[in-house]
């Protein structure tokens, strides 16, 4: 009997009310399906004593803060300060989500870009990747990163990546990282899996953004980590190769980039 290879779900939202009732049993699925680490993001700093709460009860869950470009005009101005102190937690692994967001908030955009380059900064100081959303922001995106990368190294994923080529060969230029998620696995999105083939698979994680974006053969349900494993199947299948060998490099790709939950789970 073979075991189940491990994944790690790099960003779901388990704090969210769609959890409320069944978060136990929701880490429970993920880990029956191989999805052994679960990062569970905070989209307002306001929020973070419950999302690393949910870290601090449950072993397989790390976490990470920041200010969603969404909400960039509406919260506090998140200071670099005050992502540091959060950042001192043992289980705190990365720095946003944070990012551009011109579909839903472009009229926020002056805002959004000033909550970007503070995260950046704490990225940079803390060591801990940077966590991007970007969506109908390409080039002022690929410009800030790159303003920023040459005023300073920092580590970096594109979350939920579904931009254009350009932005993904911008980010990987920079020693970036791309996060599939179930839309990678949509009927629609050839040209999605073609970004993500042409990438290097040593650059490659994967996720759910959970409760949103489920793949097949949940489209249009609930998300959960526990459905990593139906986006990972499709990247094994882009790369050419077992579901094992894909799932232990997207393991190993975590572990570069992620590198506190990694030693975490050496120091446990």
């Amino acid at each position: 009997m073979t075991s189940t290879p491990e994944i790690t779900d790099s960003h779901c939202h388990l704090d969210f009310p769609d959890f409320a009732d069944e978060l136990p049993q929701v880490i429970d699925r993920a880990l029956a399906a191989g999805v052994t680490r679960m990062v569970t993001i905070c989209t307002k700093l306001r929020l973070e004593p419950q999302v690393r709460a949910i870290a601090e009860a449950h072993a397989p869950v790390f976490f990470a803060a920041g200010t969603h470009p969404m909400s960039a005009a509406e919260e506090p101005m998140a200071t670099v300060e005050e992502l540091i102190t959060l950042a001192r937690h043992p289980k705190f692994v990365g720095i946003g989500e944070t990012g551009l967001d011109y579909h839903y908030s472009a009229e926020s955009a002056d805002a959004q870009k000033q909550s970007l380059r503070v995260h950046i900064e704490a990225a940079r100081q803390t060591g801990l990747p940077l966590i991007i959303h970007a969506r109908a922001a390409d080039k002022d995106m690929a410009r800030i990163l790159a303003e920023e990368h040459s005023a300073g190294a920092y580590s970096c994923v594109m979350h939920c990546f579904s931009s254009s080529a350009e932005l993904a060969q911008a980010a990987l230029d920079l020693g970036f990282y791309l996060s599939m998620s179930g839309i990678s696995a949509f009927p629609k999105s050839a040209e999605l899996r073609d970004i993500f083939a042409a990438a290097p698979v040593s650059r490659i994680l994967v996720e759910t953004d959970a409760p949103y974006l489920a793949p097949p053969p949940h489209r249009g349900k609930r998300n959960e980590p526990a459905y990593t494993r139906h986006t990972a199947h499709v990247g094994a299948q882009l790369f050419d190769m077992d579901y094992a060998d894909f799932a232990a490099q997207t393991q190993t790709n975590f572990d570069r980039l992620f590198r506190k939950a990694a030693a975490w789970e050496e120091d446990v």
